[in-house]
């Protein structure tokens, strides 16, 4: 959030259904797809501009599949993607075969729930443009890392934003 308002963006940051004092109840990433769709649509309305999405985890597994197909959508940030989730949950990451918007995957090399060898292997699934940083000793939240992550994201912002003309 932080990286990307850096920029001047405005930033929109929400809970998904039935998390913190949100209506409704989680809906195992269906219902949450809306939910993202919902604030691309109030962010395009209040603003007028391209939009970068970012996701985190469970945000990242269900965004993108929100916002690879949406044409405001010039570009996409997945954060400590879930290739292998916690017990009881299951994302697939097939869809980002046709996500041709750049795209950057950024996750702790150790982090529980993307193991590096999963990672890489989604990552190698998706079409260019995309980049795959692992911030090293960062776990899945990047506990004492976080400056690294945002460095991560704000080097791979001016490059995308310079080439997309954001």
């Amino acid at each position: 959030m932080k990286a990307l308002n850096s920029f001047g963006f405005p930033v929109l940051r929400f809970n998904f259904r039935g998390t913190g004092l949100s209506l409704g109840e989680h809906d195992n990433g269906d219902g949450e797809i809306e939910d993202v769709r919902a604030a691309l649509d109030w962010l395009d309305r209040e603003f007028h501009l391209p939009i970068v999405f970012a996701g985190f985890s469970f945000g990242a597994a269900v965004g993108l599949r929100a916002a690879c197909p949406d044409s405001r959508v010039r570009a996409a940030i997945g954060v400590g993607i879930p290739v292998v989730p916690a017990e009881g949950r299951s994302y697939g990451f097939d869809f980002l075969a046709a996500c041709g918007k750049p795209k950057l995957f950024v996750s702790g090399d150790r982090d529980q729930f993307g193991p590096r060898a999963r990672l890489e292997e989604v990552v190698a699934s998706v079409p260019e443009p995309k980049k795959l940083v692992l911030i090293a000793a960062a776990d899945h939240f990047f506990e004492g890392r976080l400056r690294e992550l945002r460095e991560a994201i704000e080097i791979w912002a001016k490059d995308v934003l310079a080439i997309k003309g954001f």
